[in-house]
């Protein structure tokens, strides 16, 4: 069974930055297209960044120029490297692979503090 285990993230002022990680059991890590994901209090889980097996990443409007997505295929890990955060930026934040199937992680939370 697949397991995803997001970590890394915490209560940080606008402005500053978190780096997340997403570690993936298996050997299906390589060869999908992963995804990082958010849900904020009250709304839909939504996709913010995804990333290929072969690094090509695309991101949502609201965070483009500010987080990088990233992968180490020999690690099994997933990354979400978040600059210039902002408070509307605060929600749990989730991998899967993309498009997402399957059982979710818990998530790690992130707040953004004004």
């Amino acid at each position: 069974q697949v397991q995803l285990v997001e970590s890394g993230g915490g209560l940080v002022q606008a402005g500053g930055s978190l780096r997340l990680s997403c570690a993936a059991s298996g050997r299906f890590f390589r060869f999908n297209a992963m995804g990082w994901y958010r849900q904020a209090p009250g709304k839909q889980r939504e996709l913010v960044a995804t990333i290929t097996s072969g690094g090509t990443t695309n991101y949502a409007d609201s965070v483009k120029g500010r987080f990088t997505i990233s992968r180490d295929n020999a690690k099994n890990t997933l990354y979400l490297q978040m600059n210039s955060l902002k408070p509307e930026d605060t929600a749990v934040y989730y991998c899967n692979v993309f498009p997402a199937f399957g059982s979710w992680g818990q998530g790690t939370q992130v707040t953004v503090s004004s």
